[in-house]
């Protein structure tokens, strides 16, 4: 396979999660803004702060609306990881690969992208809901399709490994959210506000079902944690998303005989995540453990780069 189009498919799987992820990340904002309290920061703000995007917000950040920081994370082609470029570039992508996708693939990224601007009108009165369940539907029929009719080739595998990379990357974005929703000066952690923002938390990531499933004792701030770290039976969890990563990586390696450090780094970072525990995590700063977590795993894309020359 060419370099260029195995860059090509892996970001594919890159943007399309990317998508999925902002505008969760914005449902989880504005869910935190609706909740019974006043003195703690702003959600939309903190969604804001944590996906990034204040790092390449053109106006004052601290002075934003939510409008203005819906707008610019979802609906700006300036923005280069909002939502519209996200779709614009896997089409773009699906378009040069037209050829190693199949038609089901490539007619869900161009409806998706034909779709946009009628969907987007169709907001009316900041009624965010029904435009992230479209991109929710959209993702999910993508994968659908990716699965059900994909060959179990390098084709597929690139776009699954950089889904996974990037995957990996917005559960700990999603996650950290929580501690920039700092809780107000009277409340408690475990407290009535705290519950809520986890079960919020939980439901954008659609994780509240599985979450019941494996604890019985009630909702706990580091159940929820351990459930998106460290649980393999969780699709968006750290330690799913790593073990993917190299299970692909072994793939490509079995097809084309091509190894070097994107295979290192990826079996370092699962070695670290089963070296680990919650206790140990809570114990050393979830807030610290989860931007390592970030930084190890953007080193591990550029690594995945340059190992296929992209």
């Amino acid at each position: 396979m060419l370099s260029r189009t195995a860059s090509s498919l892996y970001w594919i799987g890159r943007h399309i999660e990317r998508a999925d992820f902002t505008a969760r990340l914005i449902d989880a904002g504005l869910k935190f803004d609706m909740l019974p309290f006043s003195e703690s920061p702003s959600g939309i703000q903190s969604a804001f702060e944590a996906s990034g995007a204040t790092l390449i917000y053109p106006g004052d950040k601290a002075k934003a609306k939510r409008k203005q920081i819906i707008n610019f994370m979802c609906f700006d082609e300036s923005n280069q990881s909002s939502v519209i470029s996200c779709f614009g570039k896997a089409r773009h992508d699906a378009r040069a690969v037209r050829t190693a996708l199949t038609r089901e693939v490539f007619e869900e990224l161009n409806e998706a992208w034909l779709n946009f601007r009628k969907v987007q009108n169709a907001v009316k009165n900041d009624d965010f809901g029904a435009f992230v369940a479209w991109v929710e539907d959209v993702v999910r029929g993508f994968e659908g399709a990716l699965h059900r009719t994909m060959l179990r080739n390098e084709c597929l595998w690139f776009i699954r490994l950089g889904a996974a990379v990037e995957r990996a990357d917005n559960t700990a974005r999603l996650l950290d959210v929580k501690y920039h929703v700092l809780l107000p000066s009277k409340e408690h952690v475990g407290g009535p506000v705290d519950q809520a923002q986890w079960t919020t938390l939980l439901r954008s990531v659609s994780a509240e079902t599985a979450y019941r499933w494996i604890y019985r004792e009630g909702l706990v701030a580091w159940d929820v944690a351990e459930l998106l770290i460290l649980k393999q039976e969780m699709p968006r969890s750290l330690a799913a998303c790593i073990s993917e990563i190299n299970l692909i990586l072994s793939r490509l390696r079995s097809s084309n005989g091509r190894t070097g450090a994107a295979d290192r780094k990826a079996r370092a970072i699962e070695n670290k995540i089963k070296n680990n525990n919650i206790n140990t995590i809570f114990q050393s700063g979830l807030h610290e453990f989860l931007v390592q977590f970030q930084v190890d795993n953007n080193s591990l894309g550029h690594s995945i780069a340059e190992q296929f020359l992209f």
